[in-house]
């Protein structure tokens, strides 16, 4: 029986390269995906003409619901924080009628993991504290939430733990994302093209406190391969009834940091300017420190980003779907960042 996908964000940086990679390379299963109708709707079925749109958004709980329902495989790449959307996503999955078992992906960021940076108002200070989602999940979840998706994600892991014979369930945080996207979105606004476009606009680069705090980071072709690989042992999971790997789904598991590098915000800064330098688009010089609220006046929420430690290690995704990351590291990559950056500014 081919497998029936519904994915929320399909036009998003994240969910538009995870759909190309997926129809690339699995191009018969049948994907429905949550678009207001319009221009982007129009560009996702030009770019992927077996794709169903679904007309809706986020808020329309009861087309949510009635969508899980009728799938076998829910893909959420969209708002982290939207627990009444993940709910009714959870909640359709739980009453489907199709054979076997539901599947729930929940895509977040890592950032629930700057908790103590945070509560402690340390910005710009190493830690030397690193989680892990094997060993370490029992600690991981055990994070207060004071970023609002612990909802989202915890309504997600109830589902499978209320419902194990109908639903089983992924949570995947992902580091920061770069690289081009195949989808709508080729290059989206991180914090890390936040601080490229903050050192093109002020001539020099900057850095939160003494720059020492760490952030975890992934190739954005090779998130996408974790969410293929999920997928397909999902579909191999109803194919095998010995496949049902409880490291993988649910439970004591399916909880997965997505990462395969770490950058320190401070040598980053410094890497952002020698490749500006090289452009010629700034003179260079020091590196300005500045304090977290400067950094939240210069962009959204980059005093956290900027300023606290994420520092996660990912065990799951290549113990039980033998991941392995091959993308190039971001330093590569910043060449084309700043290019970019730059053309946005008008400065090439």
């Amino acid at each position: 029986m081919t497998k029936k996908i519904f994915a929320t964000g399909a036009t998003g940086y994240i969910g538009g390269d995870a759909i190309y990679a997926l129809l690339s390379a699995s191009p018969e299963y049948e994907v429905s995906c949550l678009v207001r109708s319009g221009a982007k709707a129009t560009e996702l079925v030009a770019r992927h003409p077996s794709v169903r749109i679904v007309d809706g958004t986020l808020d329309d709980l009861e087309l949510l619901e009635e969508a899980a329902a009728n799938a076998d495989i829910v893909c959420n790449f969209a708002h982290a924080t939207h627990e009444p959307s993940v709910s009714a996503l959870a909640k359709g999955l739980a009453r489907r009628q199709r054979p076997g078992h539901g599947y729930l992906i929940h895509t977040m960021g890592s950032g629930t993991m700057i908790y103590d940076d945070v509560i402690q108002r340390r910005f710009g200070e190493h830690s030397d504290k690193v989680f892990n989602d094997v060993e370490g999940l029992p600690e991981v979840l055990a994070v207060p939430d004071f970023a609002k998706a612990r909802g989202a994600e915890n309504a997600v892991r109830d589902v499978g733990v209320k419902n194990p014979d109908r639903v089983r369930t992924a949570v995947v945080c992902t580091g920061s994302a770069y690289g081009p996207g195949r989808g709508l979105v080729e290059y989206r606004t991180s914090a890390i093209h936040e601080l490229v476009r903050c050192t093109l606009s002020r001539g020099h680069a900057l850095q939160v406190g003494a720059g020492k705090s760490a952030w975890r980071n992934v190739y954005i072709r090779d998130l996408s391969d974790v969410f293929v690989k999920l997928i397909t042992h999902a579909t191999n999971d109803e194919q095998d009834s010995d496949n049902t790997d409880e490291s993988v789904w649910g439970g004591s598991g399916g909880y997965y940091f997505v990462e395969n590098g770490e950058h320190v915000w401070g040598e980053l800064a410094r890497a952002i300017s020698d490749e500006a330098v090289a452009q010629g688009l700034i003179q260079g010089g020091d590196i300005e420190s500045i304090d977290a609220a400067e950094a939240a006046s210069l962009a959204p929420m980059c005093n956290f980003f900027w300023g606290c430690n994420a520092r996660v290690e990912g065990r799951r995704a290549a113990r039980g779907l033998n991941w392995k990351p091959v993308g190039p590291p971001l330093v590569k990559e910043l060449e084309v960042i700043v290019q970019k950056e730059a053309e946005k500014l008008g400065l090439s």
